[in-house]
């Protein structure tokens, strides 16, 4: 999103303006004297919200119980390093 900067005497001015922009997405940077000082960003959702939002895209898949956490098949205990042995077996 599109980001803004703003001095505090325009802020003021424009306050309900700049929260409508806030809104929308974009985020605000607020200066002083031309530093910035603040900044206004809108508010996160929560988890459960953006995890329902996916689903309703179809972008994920959950059934809402906890993963299963499987163990891997197969576990380096040797000194070399597991990319090591993939290159070696690509030779």
């Amino acid at each position: 999103m599109a980001q803004y900067t703003v001095g505090v005497r325009d802020l003021k001015t424009h306050l309900s303006s700049y929260l409508e922009k806030v809104q929308n997405g974009h985020t605000i940077i607020i200066t002083s004297h031309g530093k910035p000082i603040a900044q206004l960003t809108p508010t996160r959702e929560e988890l459960m919200d953006r995890v329902k939002a996916l689903q309703a895209a179809g972008l994920v898949a959950w059934s809402g119980k906890k993963p299963i956490i499987k163990m891997p098949k197969l576990v380096n205990k040797s000194d070399t390093l597991m990319s090591d042995l993939v290159a070696e077996l690509r030779r």
